[in-house]
């Protein structure tokens, strides 16, 4: 049973306690922009008729972001 990037990304939003709001902005650190509703579309049960999956690139910059976030700009 592995992960899916959809689950990874539902993890890491909660364990972070991080918000739509939130997301938004540390995606934006890195120059990607992503809406709040797309959010809610990776968030979704697999078999909601909005459900999305959330593609590697998404999460990969979501990731880079967090880093920034917590971590600082690199100098």
């Amino acid at each position: 049973m592995a992960l899916t990037n959809n689950d990874i990304f539902k993890k890491l939003r909660v364990a972070l306690k991080l918000r739509d709001d939130d997301i938004v902005e540390i995606c934006k650190l890195v120059d990607f922009k992503v809406s709040k509703s797309e959010l809610g579309a990776f968030f979704r049960k697999e078999d909601h008729p909005k459900y999305m999956e959330c593609g590697d690139q998404i999460l990969r910059n979501f990731l880079n972001g967090l880093v920034i976030h917590l971590r600082g700009p690199q100098k």
